[in-house]
């Protein structure tokens, strides 16, 4: 029997469009984008059309979408961008964040601060979502440049974070924000990170192939590289594009467009799973506690599972051909809990936290077989217990 897939946070299934549009590109566009004979005019057509549907999905436009490996850096790019001058790290500066944001934030905002920039993290409180009044006495503290780094969706609880309230108020102190919409993109509407300065997605997370993101970045914002070499992307990220994983990002972030329309019906199914599990670890005795009570995107699901550590829940429930997760995939292998949850509930929530999230493809078979398998595995639990 075929496995029921639940971890759709940490990648999703590239879509038959996607795998087919690369497939064409491979054989049509695979010269390299930035050479001038018709070889690469064809690959470059290809890339630009991709730019063209990124920029739709994400309320920019097509001159302010910036190609990158993924997610990761994009947001290591907007991060540091600040705090960076002509002649390489500046003295000084703001950054205000939390540690709900993705490692990808928080190494970074980390490292900044071992250089000397002032940081100031966030009290995160108990139901995932930020307050803004907290945003707004950080502002009060921050010296200029001042970068407030947010997500729009929460990888491990789906919380939603309040971006509008925050852009507002930044916009009042004359600080810039960016936003992580690697896990909003594509899921909920582009509301979700408008005023943000820079945004960062990634195709992967939207049934596009791995490999390949963006950094959306508004007209006036300055840009500087990490990395050096080439002029391409405007001298900004160096490097040949892929024509290939720009095709498949093209043709993703176009599905995309519907996403948000057909993640709203997961809601339904993600409340059903969370109230039977409820159900099923009262009745042996372990009911599960929900992680996350702010407002959620609609496909996720986070839960402790009192007398469980989260990875061997995983572990146990994969060999019952149920893939979920046990926290962010770029902390698996760790032997630390989820810092999401623990800065929520502390570490007694975080180690025996279980995240589940469903996709476009989740059936209500899926989760029925589902269920089957965690009354197998807890049941098993107890009785070996």
């Amino acid at each position: 029997m075929s496995q029921v897939y639940l971890d759709w946070n940490a990648t999703t299934p590239p879509h038959p469009d996607v795998v087919a549009a690369m497939g064409d590109a491979a054989h049509a566009a695979w010269a390299n984008p930035s050479s001038l004979h018709a070889a690469g005019r064809a690959a470059k057509a290809i890339v630009e059309q991709a730019r063209e549907r990124i920029a739709q999905l994400m309320g920019f436009c097509a001159r302010d979408v910036l190609f990158t490996s993924g997610g990761t850096e994009a947001n290591n790019l907007a991060v540091v961008r600040p705090f960076l001058g002509a002649a390489g790290p500046l003295a000084g500066g703001t950054c205000i964040t939390s540690r709900l944001e993705h490692p990808s934030v928080v190494a970074v905002v980390e490292q900044l601060a071992s250089r000397g920039v002032h940081v100031i993290w966030l009290d995160v409180p108990p139901s995932g979502r930020l307050e803004p009044e907290s945003v707004a006495r950080a502002l009060l503290d921050a010296a200029a440049p001042c970068l407030v780094a947010v997500q729009s969706v929460n990888h491990e609880t789906g919380v939603v974070q309040p971006v509008g309230d925050i852009v507002a108020l930044a916009a009042r102190a004359g600080a810039e924000v960016h936003v992580d919409a690697v896990q909003g993109a594509g899921r909920l509407a582009p509301a979700a990170w408008e005023g943000a300065h820079t945004v960062a997605i990634a195709a992967h997370k939207m049934r596009g192939p791995k490999g390949v993101g963006a950094l959306l970045v508004q007209p006036g914002i300055t840009v500087r590289p990490l990395l050096r070499g080439g002029g391409q992307e405007r001298g900004l990220r160096p490097g040949t594009i892929d024509a290939v994983a720009a095709a498949g990002f093209g043709v993703a972030a176009k599905r995309a467009e519907q996403g948000p329309a057909r993640y709203a019906k997961l809601s339904g199914l993600r409340d059903a799973l969370e109230e039977r599990l409820a159900r099923l670890g009262a009745r042996i005795g372990g009911a599960p506690l929900r992680n996350g009570e702010g407002v959620r995107a609609p496909h996720v699901s986070n839960m402790s599972w009192p007398g469980w550590a989260g990875d061997e829940l995983a572990a146990a429930l994969d060999l019952e051909g149920v893939c979920v997760s046990a926290g962010s995939a770029c902390a698996a292998g760790t032997p630390e809990p989820s810092r999401v949850i623990a800065a929520m509930l502390g570490e007694s929530r975080a180690r025996s936290a279980l995240r589940v999230s469903l996709g476009e493809e989740t059936t209500e078979n899926d989760l029925e077989r589902a269920i089957v398998a965690y009354e197998r595995v807890l049941t098993r639990h107890l009785s070996s217990s």
